[in-house]
């Protein structure tokens, strides 16, 4: 049985993906920005490496953007991203499994061309690395508040009632307080990357 915050929690997610899909690039930046932690920590304990884990995490939410459609809300969206998040992680170790030690063939050179290309750009790791530099900056800039509610859930995993009752405030002011952080955050991450960083 769902809870009250679940049921409100999922509500959110479909609305930003319905706006998603209606092309508002910004409302899955705002899914990205939610549950980024949650999956690293996921892709983290499948792929050790961390450099790998988040390649994993990256391809997790391009694969997700572009199967939006296919979200229908029949579990919960983080479910969703987590069933992609493992598939990801195992065709990355797969792959990795397969790779030849030693020299490379033709083949296998225009494979990972072809891998990278549809990855995008050349100084994707680059630009990744700026907007985690972007995250971090807006997220220093929040009154305290909104910092500290954002910081125990996306951080620190916590719950909202957990948040509650750490920061001694009613459940609702908790999810007031995220989602004007995520929205401020937001706003920075689209005057840095105006458009979309996917």
């Amino acid at each position: 049985m769902e809870s009250p915050v679940q049921k409100v929690e999922a509500e959110n997610d479909q609305l930003l993906v319905d706006r998603a899909r209606l092309g508002d690039r910004h409302a899955f930046d705002l899914l990205v920005l939610k549950y980024q932690s949650r999956l690293l920590a996921v892709t983290t304990r499948l792929v050790s490496n961390r450099s790998d884990a988040l390649d994993v995490l990256q391809d997790t939410f391009v694969k997700a953007f572009r199967s939006l459609d296919t979200f229908r809300g029949e579990s919960a969206f983080y479910t969703w991203l987590y069933r992609i998040a493992v598939n990801t992680a195992k065709n990355h170790l797969a792959s990795k499994l397969k790779e030849p030690k030693g020299v490379s063939t033709d083949e296998d050179v225009a494979t990972d061309q072809s891998v990278l290309h549809d990855l995008g750009a050349p100084d994707e790791e680059a630009v990744a690395e700026e907007l985690q530099h972007v995250i971090l900056h807006a997220i220093e800039q929040l009154p305290q508040d909104l910092k500290h509610a954002l910081t125990l859930r996306e951080l620190e995993g916590m719950s909202y009632d957990e948040i509650a009752g750490e920061m001694n405030c009613p459940i609702g002011t908790v999810r007031s307080r995220i989602f004007r952080a995520r929205e401020q955050v937001v706003q920075e991450i689209s005057q840095k990357f105006p458009g979309t960083f996917l």
